[in-house]
């Protein structure tokens, strides 16, 4: 029989009623009692581990995709993947169709990926975020029933109602501004009311019908989540929640690059990245916002803190929640023990687990993936970022790959880290 301190028996009902809440909320007892995070291995090569980029394909499984590559094994062997039909021939020279993120829907076991879109006639390919970009990108999406072999079809996103492709959503005409997803960490999620949410970023006109930025940093943007709603030919009506806008004053850049996780209790995490940049005075900050209705409204954006409310440094770098099959959510992204300047520095690389009532960082699962070492510094300024992050199927551990890039992108090595979670 359990005891308290006084060495008295613990009342029967209130054993039996402990026992009835760990049954009932295992993934929430297990993150209280435990909230650690196990960094179990990490592997640096010249060339990306076949495993960067990839996810699965398939509501259960081991079917794992990449743009070009499959593999029906978890990764062990790969073979060249010709979905069909080939949406990019016969394109006109300058256009763009990049396949940005997935996401599964277990319930229609469909495969929904959102390609950022570009119309540019003679935009050479090669060039890297050419600034048209910024009024021309507008958003795609494309499913699959049969995770990812064959496509049913390939088309814009535009809001149900009075809208338009040129015209997809209020206050966006593609030409004057575009809306578009943000790094890796922009992944879309399937709200517990089966509806599909994407986190975009827009850029915003002036007065003048031109490109907003009080700020002239490199961008400003604000974001929306963009919901579907699923029809029974496999498309997806499409709807928006209201804009989630930085303050200026406060973050240079707006708000850019949003993450999403839903918890047990309906609440849905918004994470994005800020930007002090041009005002090095100001804090560099993670920011927050928070949705109590699947993702349709959102709360004003904050600086994101820890669980006992002690903000911390970050840079303007991309950043990623996830859901683990326990039902605990994690954060990757960077930390900085000084003040952030802008982008940089873009280290640590860090992993934590969001407490799930306060939806702050657990201060104390902090764990630190890779950081600048003196050999890294002596190759030129280092980042860490543009990762991405999955559950391994087979082992629960989470996968994180990324570049570890040099000297202004110069250069790059390729890791992969692996977390066990506990």
């Amino acid at each position: 029989m359990k005891t308290r301190n006084d060495g008295r028996p613990f009342p029967l009902q209130w054993v039996l009623l402990a026992i009835l809440v760990l049954f009932a909320y295992p993934g929430l007892s297990a993150a209280a009692a435990n909230p650690k995070l196990r960094l179990i291995s990490h592997d640096v090569s010249e060339k990306p581990s076949p495993l960067h980029a990839v996810f699965y394909s398939e509501p259960n499984g081991l079917r794992l995709v990449t743009r070009s590559r499959f593999s029906d094994d978890n990764g062990q062997t790969w073979a060249a993947l010709a979905g069909t039909p080939d949406f990019s021939a016969g394109m006109p020279y300058g256009y763009r169709r990049n396949p940005a993120t997935s996401v599964v829907d277990s319930k229609t076991k469909r495969l929904v990926t959102i390609v950022n879109a570009l119309d540019t006639p003679g935009l050479d390919p090669a060039k890297v975020e050419p600034a048209i970009a910024l009024s021309q990108y507008y958003l795609r999406y494309r499913v699959s029933e049969d995770g990812g072999r064959t496509w049913l079809f390939d088309e814009p996103i535009v809001q149900d109602g009075d809208f338009t492709e040129k015209h997809p959503f209020e206050d966006i005409e593609i030409g004057k501004n575009g809306f578009f997803l943000g790094d890796a960490g922009s992944i879309p999620i399937v709200n517990s009311g089966g509806e599909i949410l994407v986190p975009a970023q827009a850029t915003m006109m002036d007065s003048n019908g031109k490109l907003y930025n009080p700020t002239g940093q490199t961008t400003f943007t604000d974001v929306f989540v963009i919901i579907g709603t699923w029809q029974d030919d496999g498309h997806l009506h499409w709807t928006a929640s209201p804009r989630v806008q930085g303050d200026q004053a406060r973050t240079t850049r707006g708000v850019i690059e949003p993450t999403l996780a839903e918890f047990k209790d309906g609440r849905i995490l918004m994470v994005m990245r800020g930007s002090n940049a041009g005002q090095p005075n100001l804090p560099g900050h993670r920011w927050f916002s928070v949705s109590e209705n699947s993702g349709h409204t959102w709360s004003s954006p904050e600086p994101w803190t820890y669980d006992d409310n002690q903000p911390f440094f970050s840079p303007s770098s991309m950043s990623t929640l996830i859901r683990h099959s326990n039902g605990r959510v994690f954060w990757v992204g960077n930390i900085s023990e000084q003040n952030s300047n802008g982008n940089n520095p873009r280290w640590p690389l860090v992993a934590a687990e969001v407490d799930p009532q306060s939806l702050k960082m657990i201060r104390s699962s902090l764990v630190t993936l890779d950081t600048q070492s003196p050999a890294d510094k002596a190759r030129g300024k280092l980042d860490l970022s543009h990762f991405h992050v999955r559950e391994d199927r087979e082992t629960r551990q989470l996968v994180v790959t990324y570049p570890r890039s040099y000297n202004g992108y110069k250069s790059r090595e390729w890791a992969i880290a692996r977390i066990a979670v506990e």
